[in-house]
Formats: C-alpha cells, sequence, structure tokens
C-alpha cells in the first residue's frame, strides 16, 4: 500500500512529503511506527553498503541536490549500519515521550493501540516538537 508522509518541524514553513509504500496495511499507530522505522532502517542500511562506482554528477542530479541546498557526491565514510531494533524502540520512546506527534488524515493518533483506518489516499503527518530552551524571566 502506498501512503503520503508528510515531514514537518515546527517553526518551520518546508514540508516534506514522501511518498512511502509498505508491504501490509497497519493494524494502528505501533505497527505504522515499527514498518516505517524498518523501511527507513533498511535504506539506510542498503545506502551504507552500497559502492557508488561513478565518480561525477550530471547536471540533473545537481540541479535536483541544489533544491534540497547541499550537492555532493554521495560518498560516505562512516559505514556503521544502523540496529533495527534499537532504532524501533527509539521511536517508541520518543512517541510516548513526546518529542513528536502523528496526524493521519488530519486527525492527532494519540495512542499506540488506536486502530488506524488507512487507505492508499491517508496522509501521515509527522510533526517533530521543538522544545523550547532557556530562562524565563
Amino acid at each position: 500500500m502506498i501512503f503520503t508522509l508528510q515531514l514537518k518541524r515546527l517553526g518551520k514553513k518546508k514540508v516534506k512529503e514522501v511518498p512511502f509504500t509498505l508491504d501490509h496495511t497497519p493494524k494502528n499507530l505501533e505497527e505504522l511506527l515499527i514498518a516505517c522505522v524498518k523501511n527507513q532502517v533498511d535504506a539506510f542500511n542498503t545506502k551504507r553498503t552500497t559502492v557508488n562506482v561513478i565518480g561525477f554528477l550530471t547536471p540533473r542530479q545537481i540541479q535536483e541536490q541544489a533544491q534540497s541546498g547541499k550537492v555532493d557526491f554521495g560518498e560516505i565514510t562512516n559505514t556503521n549500519l544502523a540496529n533495527q531494533q534499537l532504532a524501533i524502540d527509539n521511536v517508541l520512546l520518543a512517541f510516548t515521550d513526546g518529542l513528536f506527534v502523528v496526524f493521519v488524515d488530519d486527525q492527532e493518533i494519540t495512542d499506540l493501540k488506536a486502530p488506524l483506518q488507512l487507505t492508499s489516499e491517508s496522509v501521515i503527518a509527522f510533526i517533530r516538537l521543538t522544545f523550547l530552551v532557556g530562562t524565563y524571566w
């Protein structure tokens, strides 16, 4: 099933929309978070183990990378792989600690076990919260 993920940060105007494919439809928020983490850890680990043979960028690649604000050759010096279980534990802890919120079709999901009704047109928004630091006078 294909979903649209919206990645947002409070205080930032830029919203990153990412098409996202899952093998099965998650039944609750916990399954959705775990599936997203597994997908991203697999992509991260694959990128770490893939060898970049081409040593130059095409004009199209330069233009695409310039849109994001960083142009590089994609070489990775840190080849350490991510631990999938540790990443899953971290995302579940971050959600329960309130470091980010999740909206599915403009409705906030606050319970990990709450059932989800997802369709291929569903828009899932992850909003990372920013905490203020400093003293209050």
